[in-house]
């Protein structure tokens, strides 16, 4: 799989510095990474109000086709996050 370039800072409460480890563990962070940064996670997390149609987009596929149209780019359009 092809890592994203990413900064990431990790603070870790442990004084041990075995760089083996704490490789290991960007490796983790970067893979939990990629699985919560797709569209399907968050379209899954989000919808979108749109305020000139008076509707509200919830279900996945819904809010997929309105972040494809570009519709975000109009006024009142807002991406709300369900949690």
């Amino acid at each position: 799989m092809n890592t994203p370039n990413r900064d990431l800072l990790v603070l870790t409460k442990s004084n041990t510095h075995d760089p083996g480890a704490q490789e290991t563990e960007i490796e983790m962070l970067n893979e939990l990474l990629v699985h919560v940064e797709s569209i399907d996670a968050f379209s899954i997390a989000n919808e979108i109000i749109h305020f000139p149609k008076h509707k509200i987009f919830s279900t996945p596929d819904q809010v997929k086709r309105q972040i494809v149209k570009r519709s975000l780019a109009k006024p009142f359009v807002f991406i709300c996050n369900k949690n």
